[in-house]
């Protein structure tokens, strides 16, 4: 790579900007796996997760491996393998759908002269695209900082040897400095910012919890359906798309039960595999949802060959939300996407599923069927109100 190339590296290193998706990016997937796994449905999500980022996918590597490789994650053989798919294609863009450390990344970078994307950035990033309101954007932003820091740096040696790209070793290392000074600063405004809208939601939710009805959160692994089901529940008209993370800003509407009774439904984050720990930030309001709910309704799409799996995660996400405290909310299973059910197979799963997932009920939100039955069961289900004072162990 050339003196100019180089140093363009360098300065985009300095802004962040080789730690970020933009959209039209050429890029190859690079799904890693333990033997076992589903490398599929894995190398499925994270095509979807770049589609939803407006990356151009214009290849694909699979890899089965116990353990990863230190320096690079996927070996020196896979990594020539790539860089000759990218030459082909003309990609560049490395995304990977495993989270690799600064190391790997600056390895990968060094050896193959173009973007590493992994799979924690792309998150991030699609995050960053979606955050409807001024708290998700700032936790967004929390995560993305909290993330690149360890990750800001020259293009391998040019900001330590003598006569690298931006000068020699003392100025190059300054200026890295300020940068992360920079960042920490920034990183220092965004918690307090975040503390204050802390304070600003725990008054509102200390009024719902005095004088408003009983509250019932929608839970589900990205993508299962679960603003369709808000909207068909509660008449609303939250967004709606065929992509990942469509939904970030946790959204809240009343619904009337069949005995009569008002309910806020709250609609919730979606789940997801191997979720970037920088991002529970961004989560508060979902966590918060499900904490305070007196019932959680679990949205799974029952048409997705990886249903058990994304059932698993969800059921793991609820339990480090709700801790060892007893009593729990109650909860009711949604399997959606009854219309998609096309073959005897996925009738078969779905109703492998229905068994695993009690109590519940097997419906299509889009089409509404089955839809009254659902209601039917959150009535049954729906503890009533009681008094403040009898009713805290739920929060």
């Amino acid at each position: 790579m050339g003196g100019r190339g180089l140093k363009r590296l360098v300065i985009e290193d300095y802004l962040g900007q080789r730690a970020r998706i933009y959209g039209g990016e050429r890029a190859i997937l690079i799904e890693v796996a333990p033997p076992g796994a589903d490398i599929e449905e894995r190398l499925s999500e994270l095509s979807a997760l770049a589609k939803t980022a407006g990356v151009n996918v214009v290849g694909t590597l699979t890899q089965r491996r116990e353990r990863p490789d230190p320096a690079t994650y996927i070996g020196k053989g896979k990594v020539l393998e790539a860089l000759s798919l990218a030459r082909q294609v003309a990609a560049d863009t490395f995304v990977f759908g495993v989270e690799l450390t600064p190391a790997q990344a600056r390895n990968l970078e060094e050896f193959t002269g173009l973007k590493i994307i992994d799979r924690s950035q792309l998150i991030l990033d699609i995050f960053a695209l979606h955050a409807g309101t001024k708290e998700a954007a700032l936790a967004v932003e929390l995560a993305q900082l909290q993330y690149l820091l360890p990750r800001l740096r020259g293009w391998g040696q040019a900001l330590s040897d003598p006569g690298g790209i931006v000068g020699t070793m003392g100025p190059g290392e300054t200026r890295l400095e300020q940068s992360r000074r920079a960042i920490r600063r920034r990183i220092q405004s965004l918690l307090r910012e975040l503390q204050e809208a802390e304070r600003a939601r725990e008054v509102r939710r200390a009024r719902r919890r005095r004088f408003g009805p009983e509250e019932i959160a929608l839970v589900g692994y990205t993508n299962s359906g679960k603003s369709t089901l808000f909207n068909a529940l509660t008449r609303g008209d939250a967004l709606v798309a065929d992509q990942l993370f469509a939904t970030l800003d946790t959204k809240v509407r009343r619904t009337f039960l069949p005995d009569g009774r008002a309910a806020l439904v709250t609609d919730t984050v979606g789940f997801i595999r191997d979720l970037p720990p920088q991002l529970i930030p961004a989560f508060h309001a979902t966590l918060e949802a499900v904490r305070e709910a007196s019932l959680i309704v679990v949205v799974v799409d029952a048409a997705s060959p990886a249903a058990f799996e994304h059932l698993q995660v969800v059921r793991k996400v609820l339990s480090d939300i709700l801790g060892p405290e007893e009593p729990r909310p109650p909860l009711v299973y949604a399997l959606n996407k009854l219309d998609l059910l096309k073959t005897s197979e996925a009738w078969r799963r779905a109703e492998a599923l229905l068994s695993e997932a009690q109590p519940g009920v097997l419906l299509s939100a889009k089409t509404r069927e089955n839809l009254a039955e659902l209601q039917s069961l959150i009535s049954t289900f729906l503890p009533k109100k009681v008094p403040q004072s009898t009713s805290a162990s739920y929060h």
